[in-house]
């Protein structure tokens, strides 16, 4: 069974209605992402930056898997699936994913600022002076701007064990995470979905660009894999 790493970004989960900070309208606007997105911000003013994942947290859980979510937790009859995401949701786990790793943190957790121990909350806000047992302040299990990615490595050495390399709704834009696909193999092949890509894509080899929205490219794509690697 081929090894088939997944990378998906916002353009995915903005199917499902939720909106990435490069959209007009929606929850982003109502912030500044300088506000709210960093060590700076919550140094600052912690209230405002969890009225802000406390909002993102009920939309999330608001959304539902597109079809795209659905036909990536599909290809796993077919193929050794592992997702590796930018998104903070969980509508790959809930389309049927198995295998997800979070690179940017997950919105229904949190974590201590003391012990760095991550709790579940599920839907539950947080607020301050939620404290963990150890009595420190709970924050959002999130990877703000100008923190390190700590699930970085294990991506790395993921992407480089692939035998075929998706991509799906990322601008590969954001980096260290934009980075991964040249942590494949010289001949992985690549497939790449997006409807509006705005990145010179020469230097990535074995490539090949499906220029439609994820739940149209993401149908596509599983065509191609099924005739060509099963």
């Amino acid at each position: 069974m081929k090894k088939l790493v997944v990378f998906t970004g916002a353009g995915i989960s903005q199917e499902s209605g939720i909106k990435t900070f490069r959209d007009s309208g929606g929850l982003w606007e109502e912030y500044k992402i300088s506000d709210v997105c960093s060590p700076e911000a919550w140094e600052k003013d912690p209230e405002l930056v969890l009225e802000f994942y406390n909002k993102r947290r009920k939309q999330a859980l608001e959304a539902e898997p597109n079809r795209a979510h659905e036909i990536i937790a599909e290809l796993e009859k077919y193929f050794d699936v592992q997702i590796i995401t930018q998104n903070i949701d969980d509508l790959h786990e809930r389309a049927g994913s198995t295998n997800v790793l979070h690179l940017h943190g997950e919105i229904t957790k949190a974590r201590s600022v003391g012990t760095e121990k991550i709790h579940t909350i599920g839907n539950n806000p947080i607020f301050l002076n939620d404290l963990c047992n150890s009595g420190h302040q709970l924050r959002p299990h999130i990877v703000w701007f100008g923190e390190d990615v700590p699930n970085m490595l294990i991506a790395e050495e993921i992407v480089k064990t692939a035998d075929i390399f998706l991509i799906i709704g990322s601008s590969l834009n954001v980096y260290p995470a934009a980075g991964l696909v040249y942590q494949t193999s010289e001949d992985c092949p690549k497939y790449l979905v997006d409807p509006s890509l705005d990145v010179d894509t020469k230097s990535i080899n074995n490539l090949t660009v499906i220029n439609e929205k994820a739940t149209i490219g993401l149908a596509i794509v599983a065509s191609i894999l099924k005739e060509k690697y099963l």
